[in-house]
């Protein structure tokens, strides 16, 4: 453990970190599906609901203009913070989701008929079914890089020979949610750019774990979510390069996205508010400048080192007991362990009785059947690793592993 890297300090600033579940203290390692949340942030929230909470863009009284000023700084804050050129650059949504499902609708609604999409065999449903869906509205066609055999990492000569005259778009993670694995961003939109196809990025696994700039990976679009981000749920960011959000129609209609209204037409509202209808979420955009300081100020390479400290303790033991299974060894991978322990043991299973230690994990499919489908299982366990957690933490996970072995008698 650094110096530098005061543990005990970051855990005090989590209040959920204190509480039990049964009689056993909380040990939460589902962080890969949803970080806690620090006091800064919940004093944020608590402050955008009892003291300024107005609609924003749609008052001159002193309320709103506060929420307003919150937001726009939130935004300014996002575009720091990931290195884009410019705030109108910076889409506010519910989430990763949300972010994919909009460049899906919009920036596929101005394809031709054959044209090609291209997916990964290890991304989130998130990064799938909106392209089914867009693939169905426009005939268009959906293909998917697999893996290596036997590997953890994609089979990148396969993605070259799919890259071609009709592809339009590449989408991909740069974190698997299940292995952990850490694709090549930028040589992948490279590729991707060099067959004429744009890049769309699901870093929703990658943004509280690494330093994401627009720059370094030169992605045309990319995407996350604040709960995963030691943020507030409900809020997610999309980035797109500005020529290309231009082009694109509205995802949604409704107010605060148009220019101007007739029962005839309409005309749209200027870069970022088009693809922002309704009223957002505004306490949490404001909530997540506030996670984004803290991520910032806690050191975000020290975050990292942190949690790669934890995965290779936690990973070196469980190696070494008999019967497990742990899914995903590619280099560098981020700190995600998937497993299951023995042929019979179901990840439900292990979940529940893991729970019933105080210790949380994520069991099933995790949103990613097609690589389950790959892998040969229907489901894992799933431990995840963040700031807060502690190397007396994995070894209490480990201690309930080894009860839960003899429990099952594997």
């Amino acid at each position: 453990m650094t110096s530098n890297y005061d543990i005990e300090a970051i855990r005090a600033q989590f209040p959920a970190l204190k509480r039990n579940i049964g009689e056993s203290p909380l040990v939460y390692l589902d962080n890969t599906a949803t970080s806690q949340t620090p006091a800064c942030v919940l004093d944020a929230i608590m402050d955008g609901y009892t003291m300024r909470k107005a609609n924003v863009h749609r008052g001159v009284h002193t309320l709103s203009q506060e929420a307003t000023d919150a937001q726009e700084a939130a935004r300014r804050r996002v575009q720091t913070f990931i290195g884009a050129d410019s705030h109108e650059e910076i889409i506010f949504t519910r989430g990763t989701t949300e972010a994919i499902n909009l460049v899906a609708a919009s920036y596929s609604s101005m394809l031709e008929k054959g044209d090609e999409i291209i997916v990964t065999v290890m991304e989130h449903h998130s990064d799938i079914v909106p392209w089914q869906l867009a693939a169905e509205r426009y005939g268009l066609v959906l293909r998917a890089v697999p893996l290596r055999p036997g590997s953890s990492e994609l089979d990148l000569d396969a993605y070259a020979a799919m890259l071609g005259s009709r592809t339009r778009v590449a989408a991909f993670t740069a974190v698997s949610n299940v292995l952990g694995t850490a694709n090549p961003v930028r040589r992948m939109v490279d590729m991707a750019h060099a067959a004429g196809a744009v890049a769309l990025v699901d870093a929703a696994q990658a943004v509280a774990h690494e330093r994401v700039n627009v720059h370094a990976w030169d992605a045309d679009f990319i995407a996350f979510s604040s709960h995963k981000m030691y943020g507030p749920t409900g809020v997610g960011v999309l980035y797109g390069r500005r020529e290309l959000l231009e082009r694109m129609p509205p995802y949604q209609g409704g107010g605060e996205m148009i220019a101007h209204v007739d029962i005839e037409r309409s005309t749209w509202a200027e870069l970022p508010f088009k693809f922002e209808a309704g009223t957002p979420d505004f306490v949490g955009i404001a909530a997540l400048h506030k996670a984004i300081d803290w991520m910032e100020a806690t050191g975000i390479d020290l975050i990292a080192a942190h949690e790669q400290r934890l995965l290779i303790r936690a990973e070196k033991a469980m190696r070494a007991m008999p019967g497990m299974r742990i899914f995903g060894d590619a280099p560098g991978k981020c700190a995600i362990i998937s497993f299951l322990m023995g042929d019979d043991a179901s990840s439900y299973d292990i979940g529940m009785l893991l729970d019933g230690m105080g210790i949380a994990v994520r069991t099933g499919h995790h949103c990613a059947q097609p690589l389950m489908n790959a892998l040969g299982v229907t489901g894992v366990a799933r431990a995840s690793f963040a700031a807060y957690n502690t190397e007396a933490e994995v070894d209490a996970f480990i201690a309930a592993l080894q009860r839960i072995h003899k429990i099952l008698r594997l």
